[in-house]
């Protein structure tokens, strides 16, 4: 049986419909299964929970909401009035002292220099007054470095470089030490983490380079992979009343990947974008090295 020429453009058609197919096929099973990539991602920063170390009524809230502030920075500031009061109280104290101790280091000299014209009793009560004086003025001494160390701490100043969130701090307010009241964003530790499927592991490595999508952002982020994560919870296994393990024993047939934590750092932030820990992120891990544009990212400026 003759073939017409229709017939074998319908077979040729046919066939490369058939490879495309499984070519597409073989790419969406390498894309999806096998390539480093996860849209499972999160924009993190390390946040420093602020509290004084003394209280009072807070007098002065030199910074706003959502402000950025440098190390160093005053943020608030509480009543010094009463710090003030308590180191001059502890400076008039170790002036006392002070005086004390040499009236006392006087007559135990004059004691010694008299020799046996003074009984063995009276140089050794002398010296024991001078022991005394010393011991209260190194007490009266450590009173005042701590009074110092009040007024000082009175004034609330930013630990790191970061941005003033969630800022609920009023003039009026009082400010009981220990309590948090401030939450400040470490602008220096914005960083990048992929939850990828345990069986992409293998195709990871440390320093690997990275691209980043954020939600909403057409410019692409670059940076490298700085850490793997040691372990994740079981939560097939709980501790049960005696310490023994407490093992689920239903197994389900069904077994889907664990995810791992994969912790990128940033090494170039394209101008515009605006990072907040918290946002969604995709995280493509390259396998091989991008060539120029790789390397010189890693000397980009990273800003939030």
């Amino acid at each position: 049986m003759k073939t017409t020429r229709p017939q074998l453009i319908r077979i040729g058609v046919t066939g490369a419909v058939v490879v495309l197919a499984l070519l597409a096929g073989r790419w969406m099973w390498r894309h999806y299964e096998v390539e480093p990539w996860t849209r499972d991602g999160r924009m993190l920063a390390d946040v420093v929970l602020l509290a004084p170390d003394v209280s009072g009524v807070v007098t002065s809230v030199d910074v706003l909401d959502n402000q950025r502030v440098t190390r160093g920075q005053v943020l608030f500031v509480i009543d010094r009035a009463r710090f003030e009061l308590a180191l001059r109280q502890a400076e008039a104290v170790v002036t006392s002292r002070q005086a004390a101790r040499a009236q006392a280091q006087r007559e135990s000299e004059r004691n010694q220099g008299l020799g046996n014209l003074v009984s063995e009793e009276v140089r050794e009560q002398g010296l024991s007054r001078l022991a005394q004086t010393e011991g209260a003025l190194q007490q009266a001494l450590a009173n005042r470095d701590v009074a110092a160390l009040n007024l000082d701490r009175s004034t609330v100043r930013a630990p790191v470089n970061g941005i003033v969130t969630n800022l609920e701090v009023e003039e009026g307010n009082y400010a009981t030490a220990g309590r948090q009241m401030v939450a400040l964003v470490n602008s220096d530790s914005f960083r990048v983490e992929g939850y990828f499927e345990e069986t992409k592991l293998p195709r990871i490595r440390i320093g690997a380079p990275v691209t980043i999508r954020l939600m909403g952002e057409p410019a692409l982020l670059r940076g490298h992979v700085e850490g793997i994560a040691a372990g994740i919870e079981d939560r097939e296994r709980g501790a049960g009343p005696s310490l023994l393990p407490n093992v689920n024993p239903t197994f389900s047939w069904v077994r889907l990947a664990q995810r791992v934590p994969v912790r990128v750092a940033l090494d170039a932030v394209p101008e515009g974008v605006r990072l907040v820990s918290g946002r969604t992120a995709t995280v493509t891990v390259h396998e091989h090295e991008e060539g120029d544009g790789a390397s010189s990212a890693r000397t980009g400026d990273v800003r939030p």
